[in-house]
């Protein structure tokens, strides 16, 4: 599955677009995703898009150390290069 980034988007539309996922329930990302799709003609309104829990058993397992110890170690990827952004 691919990423990318939307840059240039008015505040107002950002507002509308949280308020949307909020009173839909759901996450900015999959409204966005599901906007996407449907404007692009790869989904239908009606059909929600696949959902994955395969990984849900694994939420809440690490301990408070763990957790710190793969943040310092991924630390760098929060890193944004510049050079790439223009």
């Amino acid at each position: 599955m691919a990423a990318i980034s939307i840059r240039g988007i008015d505040e107002k539309a950002i507002a509308r677009l949280k308020k949307q996922a909020q009173q839909e329930g759901g996450s900015l990302n999959s409204l966005v995703v599901r906007l996407l799709e449907t404007v692009a003609g790869g989904h239908s309104p009606g059909k929600s898009p696949q959902h994955f829990d395969d990984l849900d058993a694994l939420q809440g397992t690490w301990s408070e150390q763990e957790a710190r110890d793969f943040e310092s170690v991924v630390g760098d990827f929060a890193q944004v290069d510049p050079a790439l952004w223009k």
